[in-house]
């Protein structure tokens, strides 16, 4: 006979814990993609960008890492149809954890762009390059080199806000546990597992971030400890 915690482990928590791993990383991917985007872009406006572009990227930074990122789900979830914008639980999830995400980042790649040498932007100015080109090919490749580490930790605190996607009804991995815990009273074996596939996930991320760290690191310009 299959003791019951195995029983319980194969019929309700693997299947419930595998369906919400896997909308977790729907919602991780995209977010961290385009949340890394919005976080160049504003960051960039923020340092290099006109008097509009600048205010409007401080603006955008100063509300959405101001406001909890709870209320900023339950406001595109549940407070958009009030203007006529219905987005479905996972639209309002990606576009929250986005636009949150962008904000920090933003404000590791504006450190990172103020810490190029104006001597080289002066450089690309002798030599012809605009504004533009300047910042696309000269100082955001270098920025972004250095901004890396706190973005990555940035990526690392996206993959466990995440689980407040299911405060708008997205069920995703803790979703899924919450349902299993609800139905059978086993929250502490539940959220257990719940806690220990979000560890696998960061563990995995730690991985591949130090790997993309090493990949992009330049010839001399390596870290050293003392």
């Amino acid at each position: 006979m299959i003791p019951d915690e195995l029983f319980f482990l194969y019929r309700d928590l693997a299947p419930a814990l595998i369906r919400g791993a896997a909308v977790s990383v729907r919602l991780i991917l995209p977010s961290a993609v385009l949340g890394f985007a919005c976080g160049v872009l504003a960051g960039s406006c923020r340092v290099y960008g006109f008097s509009l572009l600048r205010w409007a990227a401080e603006a955008y930074v100063a509300v959405f890492r101001g406001f909890p990122l709870l209320v900023q789900l339950y406001i595109w979830y549940f407070g958009m149809p009030r203007l006529g914008l219905y987005l479905t639980p996972y639209e309002a999830a990606v576009l929250g954890f986005t636009l949150c995400s962008g904000a920090y980042h933003s404000e590791y790649i504006r450190g990172a762009l103020l810490s190029i040498k104006r001597g080289q932007i002066l450089a690309a100015q002798a030599i012809g390059m605009s504004r533009l080109q300047t910042l696309r090919h000269i100082i955001l490749p270098q920025a972004v080199r250095r901004a890396l580490p706190g973005c990555g930790n940035e990526w690392i605190y996206l993959i466990k806000y995440s689980s407040l996607a299911y405060m708008v009804t997205c069920i995703e991995l803790t979703g899924e546990g919450k349902i299993v815990a609800s139905s059978t009273f086993k929250y502490t074996e539940v959220f257990a597992a719940v806690g220990f596939v979000y560890l696998l996930f960061v563990t995995l991320a730690t991985w591949i971030l130090k790997g993309l760290e090493k990949r992009l690191t330049l010839p001399g310009f390596e870290f050293h400890r003392v």
